[in-house]
Order: C-alpha cells, then sequence, then structure tokens
C-alpha cells in the first residue's frame, strides 16, 4: 500500500478471516475486524461493492464513507472520513447555487424583457387599434357629412328641377289652354305657338345642361379628335350668337386679328367646342343690358411640338358679378340673385359645364367682372396642329337641303304613335311621301318586300317591340340586294349619349339624331347622305 495516504486516499484495510493483515494505517494492522467498529459497520451493511455510510466509534461527530470486497481469502475494506469525501463539495454547492441565481436572474430578465415587449406591442396595437377607430370614427364622421350634404344637394337639385321643369311646362300647358278658349284669334294663337317653342327649347336645354353635368362628373364624356376649320367654324359659331344677339338688341363685334390664318385647320371635339362657347355667350346675352355690347377677340400664344395655344377674350357689358360670386361661379346651380331662375331662366350649369369640358380639352377659364359694368371671360385652349385637308370636287359641292325631301321615299319606323305622327306630317310638309311602321320587324319585312329603289332613307328609333332598331338595322345591311348596304339609315331617338351614338354607328347606322326632331337639321343630314351615296 506504499503510495497510498489515508488522509487523502483513505483507510485501506486487508482482513484474513477476523484477523487484519495489512492496512495503509499501521494502527489497525494485527487488530481483529470485530474491534473496529467501522470495518463492522462496514461489513454488515456493504453489500457487494456498494458504498455505506457507517459511523466511527472513534469520532463520535464524524462519520465515513467505506466500501468492501471479497476474494477467496481476504476481505478488503476501504473507507474514509465524510470531510475528506466533500472536501469541495461546500464550493461546488456554492458554484451551483451562483450558477442557479444567474441562471435565474437571467432568465427573469428575459421573462421581463419579453413581458415588457409584449406590452410595448400589445400598447402599440391598442393605440393602433385607437387610431384606427378614431380614423374610422373620422371616416364615418365624413362620410355622414357627405350624405348629408349629397342628401341636402339632392334635395336641392330635385327642388330646383322641379321648379325649371315646371315652369315652362305650366307656360306650355297654359298656353294651350288659352288657345283652345281663343281658337280663332289667329293671331294669339300664333304668338302663343312662338312662347310655347321658347318654353320648349328652354326646357330641352334644361334636360341636355342636366345630363351633360351627369356626364362629367362621371366621367363619360367622350371628346372626339376631328380635324377643324377652326375660320369655318367661327363664321358658324358668329352667324349663330349674331342672331340671337340681335333678337335681344345686342350688339356682337368679332375681332379676329389674323390669329386664326396662322393655324386654320386643328385637332379638338366641334360639338363640345361650341357648346363651351355657346354657354359663354348665351351668358353674356342672358345678362347684358338693353343696347349692350358684346365684344370678341382671338389671338394665338404660341405654338411648339404640334401644338398651338388659342385665347378668346369674350366681354360685355351686362350687369356684372360680385366678387364673392366668382369664388363659386363654377359650382353647379350657382347664380348670383336667388330670383335668376325666373327673370333669366337660367339652370345655373352653364359655366360648371364650361369648365369641365375645358379641364378634360386641357385649356382654362379665367372671368374678371365688376357689377354695373360687365364681364370679360378669358378662354384658352391648346389644340394639336391638323395638316390642311385635301379639297376634292365633292368637298367643293355646295348642296341646297331646303327642297332635299321634295319628292323622296321616306320610311319611319316609330312605335310612339305621336312621335310617329309628328314626323309624318313634318316629313310629309316637306314633300316627302312617308311610310310608317311601328317596329323593327315590321321596317325589315317592308323593306324586303319592297322593290329595289323604293324607299330612300329610312328613320329608325331604336326602342320598339318585337325588334330594336339595332337588329333591324342590321338585318337590313346583311340583306343579298344593293341597295341594302347603301340606303341611309338615320337613328331618330331620345337616347343621346355618346356611347348611343357609337352603339347606332356600329350596328350600321349613317348618323345619329336625337329627339326632339330638328327638320332643318334633318335635311341638312339627309342631304348630305344622298349626296354620298349618288358618288359611290
Amino acid at each position: 500500500m506504499l503510495g497510498l495516504s489515508p488522509e487523502t486516499d483513505g483507510t485501506i484495510v486487508i482482513s484474513s478471516g477476523d484477523q487484519v493483515v495489512f492496512s495503509n494505517n499501521p494502527a489497525l494492522e494485527n487488530t481483529k475486524v470485530e474491534d473496529l467498529r467501522i470495518l463492522k459497520r462496514i461489513m454488515e451493511r456493504g453489500v457487494g461493492k456498494k458504498m455505506v455510510h457507517a459511523r466511527n466509534r472513534a469520532h463520535l461527530l464524524s462519520n465515513d464513507f467505506g466500501v468492501m470486497d471479497k476474494s477467496k481469502e481476504y476481505y478488503i475494506y476501504a473507507f474514509m472520513d465524510e470531510k475528506s469525501v466533500f472536501t469541495t463539495t461546500i464550493s461546488n454547492v456554492l458554484y451551483v447555487l451562483f450558477a442557479y441565481l444567474l441562471l435565474m436572474f437571467i432568465l427573469n430578465m428575459l421573462m421581463w424583457r419579453a413581458d415588457k415587449a409584449y406590452q410595448k406591442k400589445q400598447i402599440e396595437i391598442q393605440r393602433s387599434y385607437a387610431d384606427m377607430l378614431r380614423e374610422k370614427n373620422r371616416q364615418l364622421e365624413e362620410a355622414l357629412i357627405q350624405a348629408k350634404k349629397a342628401a341636402a344637394a339632392k334635395s336641392s337639385f330635385l327642388s330646383r328641377m322641379s321648379h325649371d321643369m315646371r315652369t315652362p311646362l305650366n307656360g306650355i300647358m297654359g298656353l294651350l289652354k288659352i288657345d283652345e278658349e281663343h281658337f280663332e284669334n289667329q293671331e294669339l294663337v300664333r304668338e302663343n305657338h312662338k312662347k310655347m317653342q321658347v318654353s320648349a327649347k328652354h326646357l330641352l336645354s334644361l334636360i341636355n345642361d342636366v345630363l351633360q353635368m351627369s356626364k362629367l362628373e362621371d366621367g363619360n364624356t367622350y371628346l372626339t379628335h376631328e380635324c377643324i376649320d377652326l375660320p369655318r367654324f367661327s363664321r358658324k359659331l358668329a352667324a349663330t350668337v349674331r342672331e340671337r344677339a340681335m333678337e335681344n338688341g345686342i350688339e356682337w363685334t368679332y375681332e379676329r386679328e389674323k390669329s386664326e390664318s396662322f393655324y386654320p385647320y386643328i385637332y379638338g371635339s366641334p360639338v363640345h367646342l361650341r357648346q363651351i362657347f355657346l354657354n359663354i355667350y348665351g351668358n353674356c346675352i342672358k345678362y347684358n343690358k338693353p343696347g349692350g355690347k358684346i365684344t370678341t377677340s382671338v389671338s394665338v400664344l404660341g405654338a411648339e411640338n404640334g401644338i398651338c395655344t388659342y385665347q378668346w377674350k369674350i366681354s360685355d357689358t351686362g350687369v356684372g358679378m360680385s366678387r364673392e360670386f366668382l369664388e363659386h361661379i363654377f359650382e353647379p346651380f350657382e347664380q348670383e340673385k336667388n330670383d335668376a331662375r325666373s327673370v333669366y331662366q337660367g339652370t345655373g350649369l352653364g359655366m360648371t359645364i364650361v369648365k369641365g369640358l375645358l379641364e378634360q380639352m386641357g385649356g382654362r377659364i379665367s372671368i374678371d367682372s365688376e357689377k354695373g359694368v360687365g364681364s370679360t371671360f378669358v378662354v384658352t385652349i391648346p389644340f394639336e396642329i391638323a395638316p390642311a385637308p385635301k379639297h376634292s370636287e365633292q368637298a367643293e359641292r355646295r348642296v341646297d337641303a331646303a327642297n332635299v325631301l321634295h319628292g323622296l321615299h321616306v320610311m319611319v319606323a316609330e312605335d310612339n304613335e305621336l312621335n310617329a305622327e309628328i314626323a309624318e306630317t313634318m316629313f310629309t310638309d316637306e314633300g316627302a311621301k312617308v311610310t310608317v311602321v311601328h317596329n323593327g320587324k315590321q321596317a325589315v319585312d317592308l323593306f324586303a318586300e319592297s322593290p329595289q329603289g323604293t324607299f330612300d332613307v329610312i328613320l329608325m328609333d331604336l326602342m320598339m317591340p318585337v325588334m330594336d332598331g339595332l337588329a333591324a338595322t342590321r338585318a337590313i345591311r346583311e340583306m343579298k340586294r344593293p341597295d341594302a348596304a347603301a340606303i341611309p339609315i338615320i337613328a331618330m331617338t331620345a337616347k343621346a349619349f355618346r356611347e348611343d351614338v357609337e352603339t347606332c354607328l356600329d350596328a350600321g347606322m349613317n348618323v345619329h339624331l336625337a329627339k326632339p326632331l330638328d327638320m332643318e337639321r334633318a335635311k341638312q343630314v339627309i342631304c348630305e347622305l344622298l349626296m354620298n351615296t349618288e358618288d359611290l
């Protein structure tokens, strides 16, 4: 047992039977096992190589840990004081405890941070939810305000329209009643008819303005891209405006300054361009003074990259407008005075439509006015410069439309008996022979059964029973006879939107005429169509 120290390696005892024969502790040699309490306790408790805890008699306050093994002839005991066994126990426990506390601290810190992050996230979620609720509430409040405004606008609109539509209708119905009572007074009847025409035109203008405003608000106004002969356009516009001005005792002058000759051909939407100026001139005439004056000057501001910019300055000597009203002049139904609708028979939509159309054209309008002095409207519009059109022999021809209907055979497809009667009478008065059918199928059957060349033109309503006008037009165009493709078919309908016009043309119709029937316009259109047919 040399080299094994009892203090560091424990006590080793080897016995033969009950006699200790060897030990690394000399004091235990030649003693008996039964005299050594620790060995006896190890023998009693030890099983195999299992370590046991035994009390040492020599040291009552201390215990030993021991183990026993057995060979054929010897018993081998090994034991050590528990203090030696657990020399590092306290430090290990302290280390473990420190590590445990450190781990718990770290875990608590992580849990604290996670809890703080969770609380922060919850606060952010709550704040975000509160912000969302506030935004939703704000949107709801705005929607409610807008809904109330829309309801008020709708109510105001219906009230205004009720007044504006009933006023001319009341006039027409009243004049009809007067004519019935004084039918023998032909002069009074003729005068009343003129007044009824004025009221009817005002009612039609009101309907057209409302429809135009609806299309502008919905973004459904389609501007065409047509070549415009600006000098010719100006001459025709001037003729119309000059006539209306003279009827009201207004002097009208137009100063060109040779500007229109710089770029006489432009691309634009002539119908809407005409509407812009007629609305402005209409106001200049309507709100002018007796013996007043309207002056127009036009100039070219410049041209660049194929775009020229024209500017019109239209001045009148009318009643003028206040500064306060000018701030709201482009709002729908706005008029300077509350009694303007009764005095001037206006809808308050004209300038709103003007501004909407100009914005779609990329133009602008400014107004300067002084009450009692007059107003000046400055209209600026950019146009794409168009090349000069080729003048063909046909373009140089001038056709007199006054007697164009004389001797023509006209088919009128119209399901409304009153409209059919009006059309038949008006065309008959112009010298035409008129055949009336009441639905599209009758029109198709009559054309198919008639010899070629029987009819010169067909006026086709769109909404008819059995077969509508579009289907009837397609059926006629598909017939295997020469005149089926050549005969002019004119849409005569109350559906007057741009998409309605395109639908008619796509179906094979030549021209679209909106109701009510304008006889002068109808004669001009038929004249041009027949001229084109003769050239084929």
